[in-house]
């Protein structure tokens, strides 16, 4: 079924409002360029090393919001990574904000085969390093959990561990111009999130219950692949020291305490307090994730 002006989504970072635009950068040693045709490789483009050489890193790219029937580039990326016998590890460069929560499991299951080779296709383990660009949030972090290292720009934005549902009521508007909608049905709840009626706390407490689940869902993907954050570290409070700039007298007392989050209250993360906190490993460039790929995979000096 399909409810009118409902979002259940891995929530956007910052809640970011309104349409979000897809960024298609490319980066990478070699990069996939964009194809639609299943039958057809992904063109790759030289980046650096040996031209020529027979052994790759491969770099991916996720750039933008993760939604269903917007996945066919990196799912062709992904795919083509994993057939290629020359291709001795991958880097993920993500920059999204997140999107749909099956989008993101989609993405997830995807990376994993990647990295833990498929026997019955013949693909091959690869190791796999993550390159977080501005925003790697929500289920942009959720896609980066596979990565054996994860890395992130010293400008990024992540974490945004947390799920919402979003409902647009227009009940007062529509009265003020006498626009309402009739709905036919059959079950109780079937037009629940209707944008022209208040949603009884019966619905209330069916979407929340949906809303934990996807929740502790994350919970446990992110405790699985970042092991020193299981046994409940995602959920315990923290206290922040505000870092204030600028002349003293901009300053206010009140503004210096410290205030209190936990790292999977829903917000985004600055880079140096992730790596504090553990939810990534390094901070550095895209060129230090390729180089860290290239020693997982223990290459020499002849690749590309």
């Amino acid at each position: 079924s399909s409810l009118l002006g409902c979002a259940f989504a891995f929530s956007f970072a910052l809640n970011l409002l309104g349409g979000l635009v897809l960024l298609l950068g490319c980066f990478g040693l070699f990069v996939y360029n964009r194809g639609d045709s299943t039958d057809i490789p992904l063109i790759e483009q030289h980046h650096s090393g040996k031209s020529g050489a027979s052994d790759k890193v491969a770099v991916i790219t996720l750039d933008g919001v993760i939604l269903e029937g917007l996945l066919s580039y990196i799912h062709k990326q992904i795919d083509q990574a994993a057939r290629d016998k020359h291709v001795k590890a991958v880097v993920l460069r993500v920059n999204s904000p997140g999107g749909s929560i099956t989008a993101s499991d989609d993405l997830y299951r995807r990376l994993i085969e990647l990295r833990d080779g498929n026997a019955k296709k013949g693909h091959d383990a690869k190791p796999l390093v993550v390159s977080m660009g501005g925003m790697a949030a929500s289920g942009g972090y959720y896609v980066a959990i596979p990565g054996q290292t994860l890395f992130a720009e010293r400008t990024t934005l992540t974490g945004s561990i947390g799920v919402y549902s979003s409902f647009l009521n227009v009940k007062e508007l529509g009265k003020k111009y006498g626009v309402s909608m009739i709905t036919i049905k059959q079950g109780q709840i079937k037009d629940s999130g209707s944008p022209f009626g208040e949603m009884t706390p019966h619905e209330k407490e069916v979407w929340q219950d949906m809303v934990d689940n996807a929740y502790q869902n994350f919970l446990r993907i992110v405790e699985k692949g970042r092991p020193a954050l299981a046994g409940g570290k995602l959920l315990e409070p923290l206290k922040i020291t505000p870092l204030h700039a600028g002349p003293d007298f901009l300053k206010k007392e009140d503004k210096n305490e410290p205030y209190e989050r936990y790292l999977a209250d829903g917000g985004v993360w600055t880079a140096d307090k992730a790596l504090k906190y553990q939810l990534i490993d390094k901070i550095g460039t895209l060129d230090d994730a390729i180089q860290a790929a290239h020693d997982a995979a223990n290459l020499g000096d002849s690749y590309q």
